[in-house]
């Protein structure tokens, strides 16, 4: 049974109450906590990567050594597949996905586009996030949402919706492609249109049309925050973000970044980070990174937190090139009730500031320059983090790369010291690995070895401790998911069209390479029993 960090707070009360108030009372309350905090699903994957240090690895057990794809029928987009393909079922999805599978409570959610509509009503490009049965993939509903157009290439051409929600009981929380933070039914309109958010009729339809007519098969929002609107958050070619929830509390990536030139960052104190009340959507607090007008291009990057030193600690990698870690927020400033989330926006001078911790940056000429610039064009050879920091028994690993996006190719994987304090640029290096070059992927850490995956289509084997190299596996380009280690294996996509499934160990070892209908930009989920593949127009739910 994999537990969050709140189930486990909760048993380590009830195992103190149990020694005053008797063992099976306790018990009773223990099992009522557990359900409370929606852990008894214990094969469930109801966020992206293992709660909270975002380590790329799952206990589930009993995962297929390999299947057959089969082949897609261009008429239908369905896929056709062979006997005995091991392939569960299949779902259709939109032209292109990039929002990786998230499975809970009996229901698979995952971020597509719209150009295989569901729904007649909704037309042309626009993000779409699509709920499936998890036994079936019977197709229940989709939250369907127009682009953003306010801001200029905020919202790229049929991206769609790219951020993997998490889900808590029957709410799952996400980034739209709109840079809203939404608060969504997990049960969709099937069950009635909930509050406190009751215009979805308005805002699905988009700007300046009428209202749609609203069914079974839409989504529901409970609440929403439109950080554009309220905090002058304006992101470049996507809103990308993996909210990660501790109590209460939603810590959040706004995707801020430079304007559609390239050239600066057209709102300098708008947040990189901000933190909501997860039963509201209220504003609590912003980051105190300090940032300003030195982002690179977007921040694509999510929050991760570990505990370090027998203290929670979360970390964020910038689009600056830095990694900044920082407090949780203090408890003082949480409300012990709910209000109302206010209207409007708030004046930035009154946000509570969280508390930074230290910051590492990822510059490679900052281990020997006090002052390294800042460049903000396509041609930049300024570093970024896109990849997901990673909490490892007191360390953080993320790769710190050029802009992928723009074919530049330089890069390196750091080890840090996360028991440090402020600035542990040249303090805090445990090791680097140069030869990852350009990355987007998040490691993936298991019995003291590291999976990493460059964008040039290698995936590195490295031990965990130094950084040495066991390995490296030629898997095709481009890689933009993350490899993921379960049941003594190693999967990952890549863009190539191949899934690979490797053994997990020191040896190189390829058990078997797919040929796959469309290439595969997701990270594989696995979750009861079965693994789940979001090809870029299919989603797979393959067994063994």
């Amino acid at each position: 049974m994999r537990l969050s960090m709140n189930a486990l707070m909760s048993i380590r009360g009830f195992v103190r109450a149990a020694n005053r108030a008797g063992f099976w009372i306790v018990l009773a309350g223990a099992v009522a906590a557990l359900a409370a905090c929606g852990t008894l699903a214990a094969a469930d994957q109801p966020h992206w990567g293992t709660p909270w240090t975002r380590n790329m690895v799952s206990a589930e057990k009993n995962l297929p050594d390999g299947f057959q794809a089969g082949k897609r029928n261009t008429e239908t987009g369905e896929i056709e597949l062979p006997p005995d393909s091991g392939v569960r079922w299949t779902a259709r999805l939109g032209g292109q996905a990039y929002g990786t599978p998230i499975v809970a409570g009996g229901r698979v959610l995952v971020g597509t586009n719209n150009e295989q509509p569901r729904d007649p009503k909704y037309e042309g490009d626009r993000g779409v996030l699509m709920c499936f049965d998890e036994k079936t993939g019977e197709y229940l509903w989709q939250l369907n949402l127009p682009k953003f157009t306010k801001v200029k290439w905020a919202d790229w051409h049929y991206v769609g919706i790219s951020s993997p929600p998490v889900v808590e009981g029957r709410k799952a929380y996400l980034v739209s492609n709109r840079a809203e933070v939404l608060c969504i039914d997990m049960d969709g309109m099937a069950n009635g249109n909930d509050g406190p958010f009751t215009d979805e009729a308005r805002l699905f339809a988009g700007e300046g049309k009428p209202p749609v007519e609203l069914g079974p098969h839409d989504a529901d929002i409970l609440w929403r925050f439109d950080m554009p609107e309220r905090l002058s958050v304006e992101p470049h070619n996507a809103a990308n973000c993996a909210v990660l929830i501790d109590g209460d509390l939603m810590y959040i990536c706004t995707s801020h970044g430079v304007e559609w030139t390239h050239k600066y960052v057209v709102t300098p104190t708008a947040p990189t980070l901000i933190v909501l009340d997860k039963r509201n959507g209220r504003l609590l607090a912003r980051d105190d990174f300090g940032i300003g007008p030195d982002i690179v291009h977007g921040q694509w990057s999510s929050p991760a937190m570990g505990i370090v030193g027998g203290k929670k600690q979360l970390c964020l990698g910038a689009g600056n090139g830095r990694v900044y870690a920082f407090a949780p927020l203090d408890p003082a400033l949480i409300p012990a009730e709910a209000p109302p989330a206010p209207e409007g926006s708030m004046p930035d001078g009154e946000i509570p500031r969280l508390k930074n911790l230290w910051q590492f940056n990822g510059q490679p000429l900052a281990q020997t320059q006090d002052d390294v610039p800042m460049d903000h064009q396509h041609d930049t050879t300024s570093y970024i983090v896109t990849a997901v920091p990673v909490y490892h028994n007191d360390r953080v690993y993320v790769p710190i790369t050029q802009e992928v996006f723009h074919n530049l190719k330089l890069g390196w994987l750091v080890c840090l010291d996360a028991a440090g304090q402020g600035n542990i640029t040249r303090t805090g290096l445990k090791w680097s690995y140069e030869t990852i070059a350009g990355s987007v992927s998040t490691v993936a850490i298991a019995d003291g070895l590291l999976y990493a995956a460059g964008f040039d289509g290698k995936l590195h084997c490295l031990d965990a401790e130094t950084g040495r190299v066991h390995w490296v596996h030629h898997c095709g380009k481009p890689i933009w998911a993350s490899p993921l280690v379960a049941d003594g294996k190693v999967y990952l996509g890549t863009g190539s069209q191949t899934f690979w499934i490797l053994r997990h160990g020191k040896q190189l070892e390829v058990i078997q390479r797919i040929r796959m209908p469309s290439g595969v930009y997701c990270t594989a989920t696995a979750a009861n029993g079965t693994l789940f593949i979001a090809a870029q127009k299919n989603l797979f739910a393959v067994g063994k």
